[in-house]
């Protein structure tokens, strides 16, 4: 089964944990464009689940958020 990207493509993966050695501008550069997507495209992502598949809102919740209950205490 061929493994898809989720909100970070692999060459900003790659740069952002240092396993590509770049210039740190293109460092900048990925983690500025996945910034965009959580700002932009991830929020209008989750207006369209909570409208239309309140469930899978539910696990992307729960995938999103599940070190926070440890962290509450």
């Amino acid at each position: 089964m061929t493994r898809s990207r989720g909100l970070i493509t692999f060459g900003e993966r790659a740069r952002i944990s240092g396993e590509e050695d770049v210039e740190d501008s293109k460092r900048y550069q990925a983690v500025s464009r996945v910034r965009r997507r959580i700002n932009e495209e991830l929020t209008e992502e989750v207006e369209l689940l909570e409208e239309h598949h309140p469930e899978l809102l539910e696990e992307l919740r729960d995938v999103v958020c599940e070190g926070d209950a440890d962290t509450s205490d």
